[in-house]
């Protein structure tokens, strides 16, 4: 759940809730490739329930979604530059091994749609939880639902 409000590309909230991300989608990314089964990994639904719709100040779904997609970006760049300045993760060549990429390897962007190859979906809602006319959750729970 990331909050709609605090994710301008100026708001510290942005920053930290693509940190996390990144670090959730990455552990995930691993465990769908580090799979020793000769059968695929079972597909792996994420939502990201984007809250605080119901206030003035909160971004739409789509704008949410390109926010955190440019910031996860900016969020992988900045990890990957600091491994190539240290060293670490290299291999003889000067390449990386790749563990610690999320999404296509090499890509320039960042799109939850790559992690579509590691039968990752991630999925972008918004709702409210709490608000003047009640909770507008229901998109949540239907999304739960139609997974269980």
């Amino acid at each position: 759940m990331v909050d709609s409000t605090t994710l301008s590309t100026s708001d510290e909230g942005l920053r930290q809730a693509a940190d996390y991300l990144h670090d959730v989608l990455l552990v995930l990314q691993k465990r769908q490739t580090g799979s020793r089964s000769s059968k695929s990994p079972k597909e792996i639904p994420i939502l990201i329930a984007a809250n605080k719709m119901d206030l003035f100040t909160a971004l739409p779904t789509a704008l949410t979604r390109n926010a955190l997609e440019k910031e996860i970006g900016r969020v992988r760049k900045s990890r990957e530059k600091g491994l190539l300045d240290s060293g670490i993760g290299m291999d003889d060549a000067g390449f990386g091994e790749g563990d610690d990429w999320l999404g296509e390897m090499g890509s320039e962007d960042f799109k939850f749609g790559q992690l579509e190859e590691f039968n990752m979906v991630v999925e972008v809602m918004g709702g409210n939880v709490m608000g003047q006319n009640g909770s507008n959750i229901d998109a949540w729970w239907k999304w739960v639902g139609q997974r269980l």
